[in-house]
């Protein structure tokens, strides 16, 4: 189960390579294990920097087969892990630099994710971004709308966070609400409270895009909250679903580490928190990999990861019918009785043809 993952940020390293071969595209090298290396954002240090790496990634998804076989590989990536249910997110708009529009851009890549759901199992929806220090949100949002009940189901603003308001985009955002699109915001990353504030209060986001700072809304001493600001009792008590990504945080720079990551104190302290990747190429990560270091860093158990992943399938944007059965008939019996070991609960949720 997975709520944020961007399709530019997790190709496979031999899709670039092949990929940029096809369009002339010059890498920083053409080695896979170094061109892996070279992604790997360990010491990026801040998010700006961290979305450098996109230049690349981006560059080759300019055809309608590249975004198509992205999308395809992601989600096969994702079920071969036992993921059921995936949310990718991606802006269409980066890839029409060679003629392609955003209307053929979104309709490559739900084939792709299409494909991919017959191969495996899995279940998905597409989320469509806009960049916030773009100004092309009301050309987004045109095509998530377009696709809306084929696929899509949501609208995200992303990008840099400093500095670019989300509510510059109001418009854009009030008809994506006004269509049925779900909203989430990317907020409370690289800046602070205010930025989730914003996203919130003025723009109406269901979720919350990483989120992880609200605990500056808090008092928290490195393990426990024992406190909770105003804004921070709205999250709570309004339920407001936060996507954490804990990896791709330490790479930003957002936390020194995991063990300072506020993951498991906001769990433990009430608020809907969610485990995802962000970007599987550029963090080094999978899935896998997040559920095992948030368990072995904040103690979660078995029941613990239930719990949340059952609470990420309950905030999708998706057909309540499909993530109703997918709790029902896979999720909660994946978990209840469950050695406490996540590589069995990956099995028994493997996804069924």
């Amino acid at each position: 189960m997975v709520l944020h993952d961007h399709l530019d940020g997790g190709l496979r390293v031999a899709t670039v390579i092949e990929l940029a071969d096809q369009v002339g595209h010059r890498l920083p090298t053409s080695q896979p294990d170094d061109l892996a290396a070279w992604f790997l954002q360990d010491g990026s240090g801040s998010l700006e920097q961290y979305l450098e790496a996109f230049r690349q990634t981006v560059a080759v998804m300019q055809t309608a087969d590249a975004v198509r076989r992205v999308a395809e590989e992601s989600l096969i990536d994702l079920a071969s892990e036992g993921v059921v249910y995936a949310e990718v997110r991606f802006d269409p708009g980066l890839c029409t630099r060679a003629g392609l529009n955003r209307f053929d851009v979104v309709e490559a890549a739900l084939d792709g994710c299409a494909s991919a759901r017959r191969a495996t199992g899995i279940e998905f929806g597409l989320i469509v971004c806009s960049l916030r220090h773009h100004a092309d949100a009301d050309e987004a949002v045109a095509a998530a709308v377009r696709f809306l009940g084929d696929g899509v189901v949501a609208f995200d603003l992303a990008g840099p966070e400093k500095g670019f308001r989300h509510d510059d985009h109001l418009a854009a955002i009030n008809t994506a609400r006004r269509a049925g699109l779900g909203v989430t915001i990317h907020a409370g990353e690289a800046d602070g409270p205010h930025s989730m504030w914003r996203a919130v209060a003025l723009c109406g986001a269901q979720r919350i895009g990483h989120g992880v700072r609200i605990a500056d809304d808090t008092d928290f001493d490195g393990s426990t909250i024992t406190r909770l600001g105003s804004f921070a009792r709205r999250v709570v008590d309004h339920r407001i679903p936060l996507e954490i990504t804990v990896t791709s945080n330490i790479q930003t720079g957002t936390h020194e580490s995991a063990a300072l990551h506020p993951l498991g104190a906001l769990y433990r302290a009430g608020f809907n928190v969610s485990i995802n990747t962000d970007n599987r190429l550029m963090s080094g990560v999978s899935v896998s990999s997040e559920y095992h270091l948030a368990a072995t860093t904040f103690g979660l158990s078995t029941g613990d990861l239930g719990r949340i992943t059952v609470s990420a399938l309950e905030a999708g944007f998706g057909s309540w019918p499909t993530r109703r059965r997918l709790i029902e008939e896979v999720v909660r019996p994946a978990y209840e009785g469950a050695p406490n070991s996540f590589l069995s609960i990956q099995s028994a949720m493997s996804p069924r043809t």
